[in-house]
Order: C-alpha cells, then structure tokens, then sequence
C-alpha cells in the first residue's frame, strides 16, 4: 500500500512509514500491514531482524490518524474505533514481545501512535531532531499503545509529569526515560541501516553520547511533585513550589483534560513492578473502549484537530472536582470485551 513499504531486504524485514506529508500518521490499515509482516517474518529464517523507519525530515509518526474515528464515533458509533484500538493494541503487543531483534530509527516527532510503533522496539535510536512525546492527556485521551508501561518505569516521577503534561523529550531525556536506547546523528543513519540489512547482526548497531538530559535538572523536584499519592496531593505541591517548573507543568494540567489526568494518574500509580506490556494494554483498553462515549476525547479531537478553536469544553472544571468514583469506573474490567491477546504473540 502507498502508505507503508513493507519487503524483504538482504537479512532483514523492513517497514517504512510513508506518508511524510501527514507526518507519517497510522492509519489503521497501516497497523494491519505492520501486524501482518511481523507475523510472517517471525517464521521466516531469512529474515534475522526487523528494521522499521519513516520517510520524511519532520516525523517517525506524530500519532494516530484519528479522522474516520472521530467522525464515526461523533455519529454514535463506537465500533470503528474499538477495533482500531484492540488490533492496534495487539499490533503493540507483537512488537513489545516479538523473538527477533526490532530497530526502529526515530526522526522527528514520535507521538502517541508512533510510540506503539517505535519505542516498543527492542534497539531504538534517535538523533538531534528527536522528539518523543506521549499528548494524549490534552485531547482527552490516555496515554496508550503501550505508552503507559514506558511512563510507568520512568526514573523518579519522570513518567508522570510526561504523561500528565505531555512533555517532549528530546534525545538524552528519551534514552534517560527508557523510551529509546541509542544516540545516533542522523548523517549516520544510512550506514548503520545498511550494515544491518547487510548483516542481520545486531551487534553492528551502536551510537555516540547523548545530549544532555533536560529534565534531569528538575529531577528531584519532579519526583517530589508527581511521585504524589493523589491527583489534589500533586496539584498542591505544584502550587506551593513556586518555581518556574512548577509554574509551567501547573498551566498545563490546567489546560489539559481535568478527567484524562486523573486517569492517567490512576493507570500509571496501578502499573507496578512487574507489569507487562499485555497487563498496560488491557487497562488502556478499558478506558479507550468507553472514551467516545462516557469521556472527554471526541470534544478534545473536535477543539484540536476538527474547529481547531483550542478551547475544548470538558466535563469537568478543575481536576480537583473528578471524583475517584469516575475513575475507577473508567478503569474497570470489560468482561467479555476485554482486550484479548494470542497465547503465541508470535
């Protein structure tokens, strides 16, 4: 398909994302694509390992292509968007658990989507224009596709303000936060590209010091403010810090969401040592399968991608006034429509 380029090449499996005029949005027929050739190339011995990358200077993929979704749910039906979501998720799933090496190379912007794509890989390189980020919170989502075991294990509270504010990451803040792994400049790329099609060895990947971590600096403060046991605990240290920091992430959580934080909140503090990409996925699910229904996301895509007014209405006024009833409702089991996997990812 036009979109994505998938082959066989020398002793890998390839995926290219090609739609660099829309920042390389997924689409859903893209996820089937990808989900379709990790399953034949997990059988294929000549394939020794799969490198995914994008076309295009701006973006790995910036997200979701969220378009068909809003306009099928803002109709009243929700079934599009909770089959592109659960075969998504499962297509996550295959990259997070799958038997050979995974290397995916990430330009630009990698947001939502792209981070289930991407930052699932098992060797994952970014360079100097990186930036990675997981925005969800401010078009009234949850960060999801696997997203929120990747916040989850972040350092010190780390995972928590990014999930929260939706924060870009540039090179040295994504290695340190554990969505990437290497540093590369981009004027390398090509080269290592082609000694592993070459090769198939994935010790012919390496990188080069990373830039410095940003928000290192703000660690301790950081895990102060959003290791807090409670959404109005957070909230209230923020407000006392009186910092600059503070001052900022405080404006953006008011900004964002006052429902989709307190989700967000709640999913990351329940993914405990121990979790695993399958135990993410199926909470994320539960509250994508009731988002366009019972949450904030269809007048979030509305105020953000559809009118484009920025001035999104949502359910609540304040975080403060989202009740631990609401949340625990939004998280709660699915029965017999909760996301189900493969016993064989593979």
């Amino acid at each position: 398909m036009a979109d994505i380029h998938i082959r066989r090449e020398g002793r890998a499996g390839r995926i290219t994302l090609a739609r660099p005029k829309a920042l390389n949005a997924l689409s859903y027929e893209m996820c089937l694509a990808i989900d379709s050739a990790l399953r034949d190339w997990a059988r294929d011995d000549r394939v020794a390992l799969v490198l995914i990358d994008a076309e295009g200077e701006k973006a790995f993929c910036a997200g979701g292509d969220i378009a068909e979704m809003f306009a099928t749910g803002a109709a009243g039906d929700y079934a599009y968007g909770r089959r592109f979501w659960s075969d998504e998720y499962r297509m996550n799933a295959r990259l997070a658990e799958y038997s050979k090496p995974v290397v995916a190379f990430l330009q630009g912007f990698v947001m939502g989507g792209g981070v289930g794509v991407g930052c699932h890989a098992s060797h994952r390189v970014v360079c100097e224009t990186s930036q990675i980020a997981m925005p969800e919170c401010g078009i009234g989502l949850v960060p999801d596709v696997g997203g929120s075991l990747l916040l989850a294990r972040a350092p010190g509270g780390l995972g928590v303000y990014l999930g929260l504010t939706g924060a870009r990451m540039g090179p040295g803040d994504a290695i340190r936060a554990g969505f990437a792994d290497f540093y590369l400049p981009q004027s390398g790329w090509e080269p290592a590209k082609a000694a592993l099609v070459a090769s198939g060895d994935i010790e012919k990947l390496s990188g080069t010091d990373a830039p410095e971590a940003a928000f290192a600096v703000e660690a301790a403060r950081i895990e102060a403010v959003f290791g807090a046991e409670t959404p109005d605990e957070m909230i209230a240290a923020l407000e006392s810090d009186g910092s600059g920091f503070a001052s900022r992430a405080l404006s953006v959580l008011r900004r964002n969401s006052p429902l989709s934080v307190a989700c967000t909140h709640a999913m990351l503090r329940n993914l405990g040592r121990g979790a695993t990409i399958r135990m993410a996925l199926a909470q994320e699910y539960r509250f994508t399968w009731r988002s366009m229904e019972h949450t904030d996301f269809l007048e979030g895509i509305r105020a953000a991608i559809i009118d484009k007014d920025r001035s999104p209405r949502w359910r609540h006024a304040r975080l403060e006034d989202v009740t631990e009833q609401e949340v625990a409702a939004l998280l709660a089991p699915l029965g017999d429509a909760e996301l189900a996997f493969e016993e064989e990812s593979q």
